[in-house]
């Protein structure tokens, strides 16, 4: 929990009014919002829920609940000091509380509030990347650092092959185990079951700048033969010739696209001849060793995620190439399965049979509407304990705000 707090905390370092208190997009919620609703949340399921304490800072709960005052109402906030005094006292009881609570039965609810922290800190990093982009006059600052070069021991950075061929790994048809029951596992992921999928091909790497740009080149965005009705109808509403956060700097060609929405990766697909993946493809893909016959938490095995095996947690500050990190691959081939961009699948948020909800129905069920499409992975933002094959985010198709790209799939 001191590790989590702490890298939130070093994301609003230096943070400015205009960037704090303002809305960077009507869809999402002022950075100062997101603060605050970490330490409202926290106390009330730690504090109020647990330990039976009285409401702190009473005068916070429509401002900071989750069904309280609509985003565009959120941006009269109290100061950053008032709201990390806020921040800071919350914690000071929840770890005065942890000391005699029964961890035995408490313990889902901890790892939850942890991961619950994490998702709202990577809400912020790409709020505030939103910011840097209208500061920027739409050009791509995707951090403000300067870009790191990476130096790759592997055949792609020598020469011998390049993450543009449009490899593709081949799954073959069979069970796998899908969704987790783990302790620190979302409800939308539980209860884990088998799966049986036919023979299918799915891209060894996220879709890269470079290939991208062939479709912007091509026309895509002009010709609505490759788009569904709903998304050329979407892209009549919203005219845009290229995604959110794109560069034509050769620097990023082998970085993966990203700031795309749903329908603007439905079109590269169908432009390319190829599909999306269903989320449980996806899952396969990242999650399966054929050869054991067993699932993994993550690609690379059950060891947690650190900077050897992704990008994640702000710790690079931007995207990497998508094939910067061959040790982090999954048991089927398949390269940036989790970290650098989240990936949209073809797949509508629901509930696995014999979904629970947890902790509250909010949390997810309210989602399961037909309307929210499902990307898994995580991005360069993401912290390591909202990171795990099974793990399920989900938004509307139109969303291209997020640090979103994706991969794409074949019939077998």
């Amino acid at each position: 929990m001191e590790k989590c707090r702490l890298g939130t905390l070093v994301l609003v370092e230096g943070i400015d009014e205009t960037r704090f208190y303002r809305q960077a997009h009507s869809d999402f919620s002022p950075v100062g919002w997101h603060l605050g609703h970490i330490a409202f949340t926290e106390a009330y399921w730690i504090l109020e829920r647990y330990a039976g304490l009285k409401p702190l800072f009473p005068e916070y709960h429509r401002l900071f609940a989750a069904d309280g005052l609509p985003k565009c109402d959120r941006q009269k906030l109290p100061s950053l000091a008032e709201i990390q005094d806020y921040l800071d006292i919350v914690r000071t009881q929840v770890f005065d509380y942890l000391e005699i609570a029964p961890l035995d039965h408490q313990e889902r609810l901890w790892r939850w509030l942890v991961q619950h922290e994490s998702q709202h800190a990577e809400t912020i990093a790409f709020i505030l990347q939103l910011h840097r982009l209208s500061a920027k006059n739409n050009t791509l600052c995707q951090t403000g650092r300067t870009p790191t070069s990476f130096v790759l021991d592997d055949p792609f950075a020598k020469g011998e092959m390049s993450p543009d061929k449009g490899q593709m790994i081949k799954i073959p048809a069979g069970e796998f185990v899908m969704g987790s029951d783990e302790i620190d596992a979302m409800d939308n992921e539980r209860p884990c079951d088998r799966v049986f999928l036919d023979t299918y091909w799915i891209d060894r790497y996220p879709v890269t700048c470079h290939q991208y740009r062939a479709f912007i080149e091509a026309g895509g965005y002009q010709n609505h033969q490759w788009w569904s009705v709903e998304g050329w109808k979407w892209l009549q509403d919203n005219p845009v010739a290229y995604p959110l956060y794109w560069s034509d700097e050769p620097f990023w060609d082998n970085h993966p696209v990203y700031g795309v929405s749903w329908y603007e990766a439905e079109a590269y697909a169908n432009f390319v001849g190829k599909r999306l993946p269903s989320e449980a493809e996806w899952e396969k893909a990242a999650s399966w060793d054929v050869q054991k016959g067993c699932h993994h938490i993550y690609p690379w095995g059950d060891t947690e995620p650190t900077s050897y095996f992704c990008n994640h947690d702000n710790t690079v500050g931007h995207t990497t190439p998508v094939h910067a990190y061959p040790q982090g691959q999954s048991a089927s081939g398949c390269y940036d399965m989790l970290g650098n961009v989240w990936e949209w699948t073809a797949s509508w948020f629901d509930g696995y049979k014999g979904f629970v909800s947890y902790p509250y129905r909010g949390y997810s069920q309210a989602y399961f509407d037909g309307e929210h499409r499902v990307l898994r992975g995580g991005s360069w933002t993401t912290r390591p304990w909202a990171m795990r094959c099974s793990f399920r985010n989900w938004y509307y198709p139109s969303v291209r705000q997020i640090l979103a790209g994706f991969r794409c799939a074949v019939d077998g």
